[in-house]
């Protein structure tokens, strides 16, 4: 990190600190991707790809072939419940660019619309609502067991330099009731709140997102170091509070938090399954076509629908929580 960045990052900290210069985890994170002036996700610099300088890969650095695959499965998973693509719009939430992942895409959807950072979560009618890694990329609350309580885990100011501190003790009824001592249980509360915004608007239809996560139960026991996770230059690190506002910070998002939260407003159970059965699942001919298409030769599109499918790449590492609504609730 710059020096520059990094007096304009300790100067945003200091604001936003209680007054003994400290703050949740959660609230950390928060700035370190979000604030206005120094937050990663509001830096105007490539993040996704391949390229010098970028920092992890998604579905969406195998563009155009995602889109191609992620239209023909929208397609197929509205044509299951009797409905006709094209009396939808595809609408996708925090595209990484301005066209998102059907940007040059051929696809039957009555219309497409991007929702950018910091624009305001209002639509409405028959729509296809899709998000590629957002709920993992959402503030994340970090807890550590001591003795019989959980406390909340936090950030200080010493020096230049920022440290792990414990908080207060929190009791709270999606905390496990028991835990080793030093268990670290990472609560994407913010990701489940923003599933709730999402669900509350009047639209009905499909919603769809790939990002990964766990169930609550695999949360509170599988995982005592946590899910958070920092990402600078396509290297996997736990020095979460290092170049804040230069690298990513993600957490597992909880599968059962999301479900819930959608099911509280009229969607019908969701269908969760990896990303590679997802689209083999429904997007099959697709697929076919391309694999057929390309059978002669090792080419950049076989590269990426192996990269998007394989086990060993993302076909695994990703899922994809789907969950349809025929109608909006009474009173939304």
């Amino acid at each position: 990190m710059t020096a520059a960045i990094r007096e304009e990052f300790l100067a945003c900290y200091r604001a936003a600190a209680v007054a003994d210069g400290t703050m949740s985890f959660a609230r950390f994170m928060e700035l370190a991707l979000y604030h206005p002036q120094v937050g990663y996700y509001r830096q105007q610099r490539p993040r996704v790809g391949q390229t010098p300088g970028t920092d992890f890969y998604t579905a969406s650095t195998s563009a155009p072939l995602v889109g191609e695959l992620l239209a023909a499965a929208g397609a197929t998973l509205l044509r299951a419940r009797g409905a006709q693509p094209k009396e939808f719009t595809w609408i996708e939430i925090g595209a990484e660019n301005d066209g998102g992942v059907l940007a040059g895409v051929a696809h039957p959807f009555a219309a497409t619309r991007t929702v950018r950072l910091g624009e305001s979560l209002t639509f409405a009618g028959r729509c296809v609502v899709f998000s590629n890694e957002l709920f993992d990329a959402q503030p994340c609350r970090r807890f550590v067991r001591r003795g019989d309580t959980w406390r909340e885990l936090g950030v200080t100011l010493r020096g230049d330099a920022f440290e792990s501190v414990e908080l207060a003790a929190v009791v709270a009824p999606w905390l496990p009731t028991e835990a080793p001592e030093g268990y670290l249980f990472d609560a994407p509360r913010a990701a489940a709140e923003l599933a709730g915004q999402i669900a509350a608007q009047p639209w009905s239809g499909l919603f769809l997102a790939l990002d990964y996560g766990k169930s609550w139960q695999a949360l509170a026991t599988e995982t005592p170091a946590g899910t958070v996770r920092a990402y600078h230059r396509h290297t996997q690190s736990a020095e979460l509070l290092a170049r804040p506002g230069e690298q990513d910070l993600t957490c597992h998002v909880c599968w059962d938090w999301l479900s819930e939260a959608l099911v509280q407003h009229g969607f019908a159970a969701p269908a969760l399954e990896s990303q590679e059965a997802f689209f083999v699942h429904h997007a099959a001919e697709a697929i076919a076509a391309i694999a057929t298409a390309e059978a002669a030769r090792f080419s950049s599109r076989k590269q990426a629908l192996l990269q998007l499918l394989h086990p060993a790449h993302l076909g695994q590492k990703f899922q994809a929580l789907h969950a349809w609504r025929a109608c909006v609730q009474p009173g939304l």
